[in-house]
């Protein structure tokens, strides 16, 4: 049994899941980790974007609501 430590939580998992961005592999215990690692943050209510998100100016933002919110009228949620 292989047994791997979470990057994030360092809980010990024997069914881990390993996932690789731009040719570094990490290894996460569950999907939340995962995302908690990967996941980029909104940059005006800082919570992680697990959906598509909008970007501006190189700012990652949740919605159009939040870029809006940062000054950026141009983005939309939907065209």
């Amino acid at each position: 049994m292989n047994v791997t430590a979470c990057k994030v939580c360092g809980n010990e998992y024997d069914k881990p899941i390993t996932v690789k961005v731009d040719g570094e592999s990490n290894v996460y215990d569950c999907f939340e980790c995962a995302i908690h690692d990967l996941a980029p943050t909104c940059t005006h209510c800082r919570v992680k974007i697990v959906g598509h998100g909008v970007e501006a100016d190189g700012e990652m933002f949740c919605g159009a609501h939040c870029a809006g919110q940062s000054g950026i009228e141009t983005l939309r949620d939907r065209a």
